[in-house]
């Protein structure tokens, strides 16, 4: 298993862009939470804290494609630098509009700004590692590395922030969010060594297509995916607190994760006989099947070891995800294509929050799984939608695709 890790990273920068890559995007698991945290805090309302992290999400999830269309034609380093900078401007501003009470709508649309400019950094790794490796098996490995890299982030990203916040000041969390990402951002941008060469766009000049059979329905499955990220959050909370013990919704939810992270790292080091596609339709069905068993499962103990073997689907999934996509889409357009990915695990989320949050109301947290189960089902629909071309080799003249 070490031998297959060692492999990916003694290519020259691989190991510093990766780790680079690991802190800079820490603030896509603390900025929505350190939001709600700030603005519940300051002025007790739940409902606007709702509203403001929302805007952030729009803004994320409307822009993620835009970003990777953009680091494709003028390469990553430009991008990064600009993103760093709106990112960090419209995200300091937002904390001050809220600290200040500037009044709506200016902390919705500072978070809106602020959501859209955060850096893909997830993406650009991914596609520096395409760019860097030619060896299938070696691929898969450094994807599965950048999974495991995800996992890390979404069990300590909302620890460090809610301790922040909490302990120290109400925008402490968020504020240190954004000097993390923002000097990851620029210490990954600085590194031109690694980076994927820029494919300028000519409109007179053929330009190969994207592969829409296969993005679209992957899309579709990655909002379903980001539904039932979402659902499950807000069903955890609840079961907790229906329970009495809320302060312990933190562990349940990290033992989803850690069940991805370990299937992840020990997925990276397998040699497979089947392609990603199947692989990524299996992974989707045991996540449907692991989360039909939550609502009817009594005790807290007895659900955390369930979400636990039920998240040991997830990182394999989107490892085989991420690898179907790097070999069905051009070369050029791979930022691009991995953005609608994004797009659709971060659309999804708020929706299945706000259906998990109706039902939990109305029927308590156990009921409230059946969101994340109903995702989960469409998300594993969605994937026998999907048709698996080589590499796109089409070419259409003067069209983008």
């Amino acid at each position: 298993m070490i031998a297959s890790y060692r492999r990916v990273f003694a290519h020259p920068g691989a190991l510093v862009f990766s780790l680079t890559g690991l802190v800079a995007r820490l603030p896509i698991s603390m900025m929505t939470l350190g939001i709600v945290l700030l603005v519940s805090t300051l002025s007790g309302s739940y409902g606007l804290a709702g509203e403001v992290s929302a805007a952030y999400i729009i803004g994320n999830a409307a822009f993620a494609v835009p970003h990777g269309r953009l680091a494709d034609r003028f390469g990553q380093g430009r991008v990064l630098w600009v993103d760093s900078v709106v990112f960090a401007l419209s995200g300091g501003l937002m904390v001050r509009a809220i600290t200040d009470d500037w009044g709506a709508p200016w902390p919705h649309l500072l978070g809106a700004v602020a959501g859209a400019a955060i850096p893909q950094i997830g993406t650009m790794v991914r596609s520096r590692w395409a760019h860097l490796l030619e060896v299938d098996s070696e691929r898969h490995t450094a994807f599965t590395v950048e999974s495991v890299a995800d996992e890390v982030v979404f069990v300590t990203g909302p620890a460090l922030v809610t301790f922040l916040s909490t302990a120290w000041a109400p925008e402490a969390g968020l504020l240190v969010a954004l000097v993390v990402g923002t000097a990851g951002s620029v210490a990954l941008a600085a590194q031109r060594g690694t980076e994927p060469p820029v494919h300028p766009h000519d409109p007179l000049t053929a330009r190969r297509a994207m592969p829409w059979g296969l993005l679209l329905p992957l899309t579709v499955g990655a909002f379903a995916l980001g539904s039932l990220f979402g659902a499950l959050e807000v069903a955890s909370v609840a079961f907790a607190d229906d329970a009495g013990h809320k302060s312990l919704s933190g562990l349940m939810l990290g033992s989803f994760s850690l069940g991805s992270l370990v299937a992840g790292v020990a997925a990276g080091a397998m040699a497979w006989r089947r392609g990603p596609l199947p692989r990524a339709r299996t992974g989707l069905g045991i996540l449907a099947v692991g989360t039909i068993s939550l609502p009817f499962l009594p005790g807290l103990a007895v659900v955390t070891v369930a979400l636990f073997l039920t998240g040991t689907a997830l990182a394999p999934t989107l490892i085989a995800l991420f690898s179907l996509i790097e070999a069905s889409v051009p070369r050029e357009r791979l930022n691009e294509a991995m953005g609608f990915v994004q797009t659709g695990l971060s659309a999804g989320i708020a929706p299945g929050a706000w259906l998990a949050g109706l039902v939990a109301d109305g029927q308590g947290g156990s009921a409230a799984y059946w969101v994340c189960t109903v995702s989960a089902v469409l998300a594993a629909l969605a994937s026998f939608a999907v048709s698996s071309p080589g590499r796109a080799e089409a070419v259409v003249p003067g069209v983008a695709g």
